[in-house]
């Protein structure tokens, strides 16, 4: 059941991610900061809304990078990791041809969205290295203190995040590759994607490695 409910909550986050993205961009008149509010908004609601609804089923990771984390922290097993990560990729990708699908755009598509083709790429990195390690330490010390408030603190967090960062703080490997099919409002181009999933890990990495400071004391 650990691996269905992971399947659904990534599922429904990039659905979401993607989904509002077009619609915003379809309703917005060309104003991409009106788009980019309506496609924050959706994205910080879902994730309060998957969180509570799979926390007690799978820990409701939906993004290869906490799951890695909670591997290091031993509390995954190399089995679970391998089937979470197959499981969060193949379900993002399956999400954006099902929302194509229902807006009635092209189904297979790769993105050339400008704004993923930064002229200063090592930026778009540093970038998503703050807001990986940002999510992951939400996660990490509210599940210390306060377990039942992490929905509200991820949910919180990304919402921020889409506009105090450069990439509009991804944060996440599976929804960083599903959106390189998408060419629409939220696709990233291919050729940024090096960049974004490298600053993902080294920002997990940062914030294990802190965290277990602050968890020995």
């Amino acid at each position: 059941m650990k691996y269905i409910a992971e399947g659904l909550g990534t599922f429904f986050l990039v659905a979401v991610v993607v989904g509002s993205g077009i619609m915003a961009e379809n309703l917005s008149n060309g104003d991409n900061a009106v788009a980019l509010l309506g496609n924050t908004i959706a994205t910080g609601a879902i994730l309060f809304v998957i969180i509570k609804m799979f926390a007690p089923i799978s820990g409701a990771h939906f993004n290869p990078i906490v799951s890695f984390v909670f591997f290091l922290r031993k509390e995954l097993s190399h089995k679970c990791l391998l089937i979470y990560v197959l499981v969060q990729i193949g379900s993002g990708l399956l999400a954006v041809l099902v929302v194509h699908y229902i807006f009635q755009i092209d189904i297979f598509q790769i993105s050339t969205h400008p704004m993923r083709v930064a002229n200063a790429p090592w930026s778009l990195m540093v970038s998503e290295i703050i807001a990986t390690f940002g999510l992951i330490a939400t996660i990490l010390f509210i599940r210390k203190n306060d377990e039942n408030s992490i929905a509200t603190g991820v949910a919180l967090f990304i919402t921020a995040g889409y506009w105090f960062t450069s990439s509009t703080s991804f944060a996440n490997p599976a929804v960083t590759i599903a959106r390189i099919f998408s060419d629409t409002f939220t696709g990233i181009s291919p050729y940024s994607v090096p960049y974004f999933l490298s600053g993902q890990l080294i920002g997990g990495l940062l914030i294990h490695y802190l965290f277990n400071i602050f968890d020995e004391k």
